[in-house]
């Protein structure tokens, strides 16, 4: 247990993540059964994520729209592959008014209000899209359409966890449509890159990337790319996914254009969103036993200044408030800075509540470092301090914002190489799970049947074939049947 009542990563994992969203000021649970309510410090962060998307997003030629949260039962039931995916997940409106009990005992569902079709309350929003989109297209002159939406979505968890997997959670998704096959396809893995660029740089987690099994697919793609990301317990986090659907929402919607040469075909799709689940995958990432550890990219406050006086000092305060004035100004509007002087709060308990909040940098000023001309200067991923002076800090706190940024990545990347195995039998597929965790790169057969027996022994899935796997002749760990390639095994979250 920390100092911050908080249960320690090596004690109870799930639980040492449950109490520092909460704690940290994150998320918390709210009335409605698995479904969170979203405090304002994470959805700040929250809100910086969107903004970086919202603009790489625009860099590349989408634009955003919104479609309705409600969709017709019989839309969803156009698409077998995809109404199989979600009819388990799916909350339904059925009736459209309520009214006073005539027996006094409150509010009731007006059983004369049936709606005559039900309404889904969407889980992800591919059939609303196209059966708009065929309305929208009917010449090649009228594609690509290039759409995102900042939405949020429903799918009934039974087992929840804050971020991770809740019953309503905020996510974008993007729908685009193509006059090619290839075109789709290159859309697809532009989004894959974007992605993995986000997670690396800003949220600072070294992703691997690839195409899912078919077993593991989108319901309703042809193929399915992901970005997988490692936590500190060493599970998998699919962060994200990019799905090439072919032209099967096309098909199910009856969307079709006439193409160069005169003739009609089928418009090609492709879908893909990353979701409130990063929140999840940036606190797992990188946070320890005391608290948050926020990459500088993301964070709601980049740098704290607390100062340090009591009655004696308090004389000197309006010299101390210059000095900070004056480096607030110099970092510039591009550094959130935050000057706590609230004399409510002694600067022990300010310096833990940053700390528990994940604050990159810590600035703290008393009449002695005044004297001595210096700030004392804490980094938080590495919990070390220096002084340095007054008319230096400036710089030093700039380098030190983008040293911070990078040691996360590395920090990401060095763990996941560590905690990677390459094994060759199924005995040694099984120790390394269960010793060492992590990733494991091994040979499969390409049938669901050995996927789904490996998973049902080792709770271990396949997560993704990687991009540019090397071809690798071998056998099967588990059938020993011929493989060509290793494919990347984890439990996951």
């Amino acid at each position: 247990m920390s100092n911050k009542g908080i249960t320690s990563r090596s004690e109870d994992y799930s639980k040492w993540y449950n109490e520092l969203v909460i704690k940290a000021g994150l998320a918390e649970h709210s009335a409605v059964r698995g479904c969170m309510v979203i405090k304002p410090y994470g959805f700040a962060i929250w809100e910086n994520m969107k903004s970086v998307l919202d603009a790489k997003f625009k860099e590349t030629g989408h634009v955003n729209a919104a479609f309705p949260l409600l969709i017709p039962k019989s839309f969803l039931s156009k698409e077998a592959a995809h109404v199989d995916g979600f009819a388990k997940e799916c909350a339904v409106v059925t009736h459209y008014r309520l009214k006073n009990d005539p027996d006094g005992n409150g509010i009731i569902v007006d059983p004369d209000a049936k709606l005559e079709e039900e309404l889904i309350i969407r889980p992800t929003s591919e059939t609303i899209i196209w059966n708009t989109y065929k309305d929208w297209i009917q010449s090649y002159r009228d594609l690509p359409i290039l759409i995102n939406q900042w939405a949020n979505v429903v799918r009934w968890e039974m087992r929840t966890r804050l971020f991770l997997r809740t019953a309503e959670f905020f996510w974008q998704e993007g729908h685009t449509a193509h006059e090619t096959k290839d075109e789709a396809i290159v859309e697809t893995k532009m989004i894959l890159k974007l992605y993995a660029d986000f997670m690396r740089n800003y949220i600072g987690v070294d992703v691997v990337t690839g195409v899912k099994s078919e077993s593991e697919r989108f319901a309703g793609a042809e193929d399915t790319y992901t970005t997988e990301g490692m936590m500190q317990d060493g599970k998998a986090l699919q962060m994200g996914t990019s799905h090439f659907l072919g032209q099967n929402f096309a098909k199910a919607f009856d969307c079709k254009f006439q193409t160069r040469e005169g003739g009609l075909e089928l418009v090609w799709a492709t879908s893909w969103g990353v979701s409130t689940r990063m929140m999840g995958a940036l606190v797992m990432a990188h946070s320890d036993d005391e608290g948050l550890v926020l990459p500088p990219k993301l964070a709601p406050i980049h740098v704290v200044c607390v100062p340090i006086v009591n009655k004696k000092s308090m004389d000197r305060k309006p010299e101390m408030d210059a000095i900070v004035e004056k480096l607030k100004e110099g970092l510039g509007a591009d550094v959130k800075f935050k000057y706590d002087d609230d004399d409510q709060k002694r600067p022990g308990f300010k310096f833990a509540e940053y700390e528990l909040k994940g604050v990159p940098i810590r600035v703290a000023i008393g009449p002695r470092d005044m004297d001595k001309g210096v700030l004392e200067i804490a980094r938080r991923d590495e919990k070390t301090k220096e002084l340095i002076p007054i008319d230096d800090a400036v710089e030093y706190i700039q380098k030190l914002l983008v040293e911070i940024q990078d040691n996360l990545l590395q920090r990401s990347r060095n763990y996941r190489l560590e905690h990677t195995t390459n094994v060759d039998t199924f005995d040694e597929f099984k120790k390394v799970l269960e010793e060492k965790g992590g990733f494991i790169y091994a040979h499969w057969d390409g049938t669901e049947e050995t996927e789904d027996k490996i998973k049902e022994l080792t709770k271990a899935t396949i997560r993704c074939i990687p991009t540019d796997n090397p071809l690798e002749e071998g056998v099967c760990v588990y059938s020993g049947n011929p493989s060509t390639q290793r494919v990347l095994f984890a439990k996951a979250y």
